[in-house]
């Protein structure tokens, strides 16, 4: 058990270590970090239901999580090769739509969510 938790001590200082990179780094990433912030405040702020909240809190996330496997597909790509190269062009470019997909899916909940809201439904 106490190997357990040296490993788990561990994961969370490897991915504490993560997101202060992708912060400092990223500018994309600062980017959808400020933009979930709002998400949140605005989340919190109106009459939205539980289910609600835990909805866009969560996808708000997801676009986190995203970019930051987004981040490390490009370093993956750009430590293998600077070179340009096709495929390479291809998983940072499937890595990007991931991010997109998930923003979209987070843009899709605030609609419907609002839409409640706004028709009292």
């Amino acid at each position: 058990m106490l190997y357990f938790f040296r490993r788990l001590r561990l994961r969370v200082i490897w991915s504490t270590h993560g997101i202060v990179n992708a912060w400092r780094e990223e500018h994309s990433f600062r980017s959808w970090v400020w933009a979930n912030l709002v998400s949140a405040a605005l989340a919190l702020m109106l009459p939205l239901s539980p289910g609600e909240r835990a909805l866009i809190l969560a996808l708000g996330l997801l676009v986190l999580a995203f970019e930051l496997v987004n981040t490390a597909i490009e370093r993956t790509v750009d430590y293998i090769s600077e070179e340009e190269h096709p495929m390479a062009k291809q998983a940072k470019d499937a890595g990007s739509a991931g991010v997109m997909v998930a923003a979209i899916a987070a843009g899709v909940a605030w609609v419907v969510v609002l839409l409640r809201v706004m028709l009292g439904g």
